[in-house]
């Protein structure tokens, strides 16, 4: 008896192996569609943005820099590289003031320094204390903002720049408005006032081309999630 397939069957199972074949690829391609879309990398964290901070925003300018500053002498630095910063982009590159966004963010002992020459005046001795700070000509509390004065020269870290000649140059300071409360009541305890009272008073005395701001740190997270070299002096 022969064992030879007769053509029905060999037909049969040519058709077999070809529905096999191609449920398998059906498979096959279904898996790796799944473990594609399983390892799609995520889409890239983008910051979300408030309203509050929009003042940060300069669209001609075409570089961003801000200093983080959280001493006296930190203030001081601050002051002296963004001269230096704003000169060398206008000597060196030919850039105008306003190619350039420059913040000082001013927080934690530097917050002191954002307040006029009335409030040190008035709150010198307190305010020094806060900020663990003296005049360098006095070796006392200052009776003035030492950084918008004249005269002192290589005696402070600012090198001869002042807050006037930075702002006239466009640059921007935040206060912030957690130090200042902090600031305000130091100086409650040590005059016997009100603090919510000083406290508006501190703020109603800001130096030139300055903003308050919820938290100096929070503000200089948002200008980094806005584009912003950050710099610590």
């Amino acid at each position: 008896m022969s064992t030879q397939p007769t053509p029905q069957r060999r037909s049969f199972f040519r058709s077999l192996n070809s529905r096999l074949a191609g449920l398998t690829a059906v498979a096959l391609g279904t898996a790796a569609a799944t473990q594609a879309k399983k390892t799609k990398p995520a889409p890239p964290w983008e910051p979300a943005r408030h309203e509050k901070d929009d003042w940060l925003e300069k669209p001609q300018a075409k570089h961003r820099l801000v200093f983080d500053t959280t001493s006296g002498k930190g203030f001081g630095e601050g002051l002296a590289f963004a001269g230096n910063y704003i000169r060398v982009n206008g000597v060196d590159y030919g850039l105008q003031d306003s190619d350039l966004s420059v913040l000082i963010v001013a927080r934690h002992h530097a917050t002191a320094f954002a307040y006029n020459d009335a409030m040190w005046a008035k709150y010198g001795e307190p305010l020094a204390a806060q900020a663990v700070f003296e005049d360098p000509k006095t070796k006392q509390a200052p009776v003035l903002n030492v950084y918008n004065a004249t005269g002192y020269g290589g005696l402070l870290p600012s090198r001869g720049s002042t807050i006037d000649s930075v702002t006239k140059r466009g640059l921007q300071f935040a206060v912030c408005a957690t130090a200042t409360r902090a600031f305000a009541g130091a100086i409650a305890r040590k005059v016997g006032g009100n603090a919510d009272t000083i406290n508006s008073e501190l703020i109603a005395n800001l130096v030139t081309n300055a903003r308050m701001v919820p938290a100096g740190i929070v503000a200089v997270s948002r200008a980094q999630e806005r584009s912003y070299t950050v710099v610590t002096a």
